[in-house]
């Protein structure tokens, strides 16, 4: 039983086909793919901004340089915002193929391969990006139970760019989620596809 392209289960759960979901697919391809542009974009430019960044200050007649490498929550950062950023490329062409060929989605065993490698991704952005701001707020405000100093006040240029790709990390965090989302959707789909399918021949 169908109307207007909605066929109803027998659980009375509406499951669409013909060409709603064809509107539906490409919708959601193509917001796949502009949030792994994002990524791909936003990853590289985090990256860049925090491994470039450097400050020269002399204290006490002595020089110090302070870089990235000196606090190893921005080194992880770096190196996730980096694995983040090459793995969206290969998708972003994954999705660009299968947008030309029209191809509506693909098999299980490469949807799941693709919704864990999200999932890994995800989880690898969230905690980099967490571990740093933490420790960026540490090195803004201190810690005067510890006797921590507030370092920013020294190097102040240095902690801005800092700020920046942290800003945009954050912002890979945010859309790596979303897109995980997307893969869940895409993959768990196939399997309410097959039980709509089921119920219509039932």
């Amino acid at each position: 039983m169908s109307y207007l392209g909605v066929g109803i289960s027998p659980g009375n759960v509406p499951v669409y086909h013909g060409s709603d979901l064809k509107v539906i697919d490409r919708r959601v391809r193509l917001a796949e793919l502009i949030l792994r542009c994002l990524i791909c974009g936003l990853g590289v430019a985090s990256a860049v901004l925090i491994a470039t960044d450097t400050q020269v200050r002399e204290i006490f007649s002595i020089q110090k340089e302070a870089r990235y490498t000196d606090m190893k929550a921005l080194v992880f950062m770096v190196v996730a915002n980096g694995i983040a950023a090459a793995y969206s490329l290969l998708q972003v062409v994954r999705c660009i193929v299968c947008m030309i060929r029209g191809s509506v989605l693909f098999s299980k065993p490469l949807a799941w391969v693709i919704f864990s490698g999200d999932q890994v991704m995800a989880y690898l952005v969230v905690s980099a990006a967490a571990a740093a701001a933490q420790s960026a707020a540490l090195a803004k405000f201190g810690q005067d139970d510890l006797q921590w100093m507030k370092i920013c006040d020294m190097y102040e240029k240095f902690c801005n760019q800092i700020a920046e790709g942290i800003a945009a990390a954050l912002l890979v965090s945010i859309s790596m989620v979303a897109v995980s989302c997307i893969s869940a959707f895409s993959l768990f789909r196939l399997y309410g596809t097959n039980k709509g399918k089921q119920g219509a021949s039932w």
